[in-house]
């Protein structure tokens, strides 16, 4: 067992290592690995239960994920391009699949429709990555292809409660939708009012411990609780963790959830597609290799066409046009899933070998997406395609106020700060880790959210980019907090001005060597100003109280010096 998991760490380290510097996403390195390691080639592991498990709990994460990002808010800002540009998408897609499937198999017309809807459907992992990786998310092409696959997202859960009609296990649409809307109604409902009077109650209580691990746990929890309402009620568990993740993405934790949660998130889908790998049977692949080759490069022609005529007809320009198109021609994880749902509850809508040839044919296409897209965005970087359009930099995304400052640490020094910033009208964020202050903060109208500061997956989700802001003010009264905090932000951006508070002249001191700007100690800037008011009431002249104010400051309250005894 040693060897073997050393040899399987050693080829998907291989593989990562070539394919990022190939410039193309791990995901087809996990891929791949779980190919090499699976029962077709050097047998190190079987597809078990265990690694469909795993491949399970990425799923959830996936969802999940997909949650927290999707707040009422974006949706309604995003809403015209989600249900215009998607909706477009996916119907362009299967009408142009639907006359092709039915004239070259032997399927039923239901089955036709399903699996036209099923390959219509791109990857959202892959795609995601892919647009991170190459710092694409927050362009226009970014933009419209995050729509894209959000309405397909929101689609696969009708289209997941549909597949008995599919199946041709029942054919009455009208009760079908109308089972499908109450029961939309009614999750809608039990989310608000579970989200108001037992979560947020919840996590609260969790936040007051400040531990890592509760909070932690307390989103597992979260995940896992609602996978098991949806399935109790006979529908997916990703619609649970789907449902966990937007009740908690209106919440002040959201930030530090997504901060947590991305290092396992990554690691569940790692597995996932390492499953993936080991469930493509090669024996299939080797007897139907031009079934599957046919079917791989008409997939991804078929719905490149279709995605480049629809972005083209919503005047989206030609090069992005492309990128979308390319991006999202491959099948996902939805097809793959309605696939194993199909084989798990017994739905026999398609011949079991017809559904081995579908699961190979999107395995294959997510394995050519990431590596077909590198070779465009080198040849069109290069100048070789497209060279008349000029390239377009990443913008910012307006959906949202970005802040110019960031304010770390939300007790008395902080809150100062914070109303000086809006009496400015300066756009600010502050971030503490003391629940009951940024609740009430929150009550009382400032910008402050729940969240460590010393996480510096955190600090980038809040804002802090070095370009964009502009200072970061480190008000935090524990000395080692404050530091690693320095520490942290020196990281995400190393020129960045910092200035931050200091309880005495030593902490002051080595906050400077850090690279704060300023590092003013709260100690002896208080007595200076009790000597202020000290000296003019004995007659000082304003002028010599501010020189030697000023003398004293100098080269780091060097006249000041180390104090007999530290403020008690």
């Amino acid at each position: 067992m040693s060897l073997a998991l050393l040899t399987f760490f050693g080829i998907v380290f291989v593989f990562v290592c070539f394919l990022r510097l190939a410039k193309i996403g791990a995901l087809v390195a996990f891929l791949l690995a779980g190919v090499i390691s699976g029962p077709y080639v050097l047998d190190l592991f079987q597809l078990t239960d265990t690694w469909t498990f795993l491949g399970e709990l990425g799923i959830l994460f996936l969802w999940f994920n997909l949650g927290l990002e999707i707040n009422m808010k974006r949706l309604w800002n995003m809403r015209r391009t989600i249900f215009g540009f998607g909706a477009a998408q996916v119907l362009m897609v299967a009408v142009m699949l639907f006359p092709i499937l039915f004239g070259v198999t032997s399927w039923t017309i239901l089955g036709c429709i399903m699996v036209s809807l099923l390959l219509a459907m791109s990857s959202t992992s892959e795609d995601m990555q892919i647009l991170i990786d190459r710092n694409m998310l927050n362009t226009n092409m970014g933009r419209q292809t995050f729509s894209i696959l959000l309405f397909q997202d929101l689609l696969s859960i009708p289209l997941l409660a549909m597949l008995p009609v599919f199946a041709g296990k029942s054919f009455n649409l009208g009760a079908t939708a109308i089972d499908i809307f109450v029961l939309s109604a009614a999750l809608i409902l039990g989310v608000v009012i579970v989200g108001r009077f037992i979560l947020n109650p919840l996590m609260k209580l969790v936040a007051r411990l400040k531990s890592k691990e509760a909070f932690l746990i307390a989103i597992m929890l979260n995940i896992v609780a609602w996978a098991i309402v949806m399935d109790f009620i006979g529908l997916p568990i990703g619609l649970g963790a789907f449902l966990a993740g937007m009740l908690l993405s209106e919440t002040i934790y959201r930030h530090q959830i997504s901060a947590e949660i991305t290092p396992y998130s990554m690691l569940f889908m790692a597995f996932f597609f390492i499953s993936l790998g080991m469930g493509l049977n090669l024996p299939i692949l080797g007897e139907n290799w031009y079934v599957i080759l046919c079917g791989v490069v008409g997939l991804l022609v078929i719905k490149f066409i279709a995605i480049f005529m629809v972005a083209r007809v919503r005047h989206v320009s030609i090069p992005d046009s492309v990128a979308i198109a390319l991006v999202l021609a491959q099948g996902g994880e939805f097809g793959l899933l309605m696939l194993q749902t199909m084989k798990t509850a017994g739905i026999d809508a398609l011949p079991e070998i017809h559904q081995e040839i579908l699961t190979a044919i999107i395995i294959v296409s997510l394995m050519l997406t990431p590596i077909l897209f590198a070779i465009y965005d080198n040849l069109r970087k290069s100048g070789k395609l497209l060279s008349n359009y000029p390239l377009t930099k990443p913008e910012e995304d307006n959906l949202e106020q970005k802040p110019e400052v960031i304010i770390c640490g939300f007790g008395r020094v902080g809150q100062i700060i914070a109303q000086m910033l809006l009496a400015e009208n300066i756009p600010y964020i502050a971030i503490d880790l003391d629940v009951n202050a940024v609740m009430l903060g929150r009550e009382r109208g400032f910008n402050v959210v729940y969240g460590d500061t010393r996480n510096a997956d955190v600090l980038r989700d809040l804002g802090l980019k070095p370009r964009n802001t502009k200072a970061v003010v480190v008000a935090l009264d524990n000395a080692t907090n404050a530091r690693n905090t320095v520490l942290t932000i020196r990281t995400v951006a190393p020129k960045l001005k910092i200035f931050a508070r200091a309880r005495n002249l030593e902490d002051s001191k080595i906050l400077l060597k850090d690279g704060v700007v300023e590092a003013l100690p709260e100690t002896i800037e208080s007595s200076f100003f009790l000597g202020h008011g000290v000296l003019t009431h004995l007659g000082i002249s304003e002028h010599k109280i501010e020189d030697l104010l000023k003398e004293m400051r100098s080269n780091n309250y060097e006249m000041v010096g180390n104090p007999v005894a530290d403020e008690q």
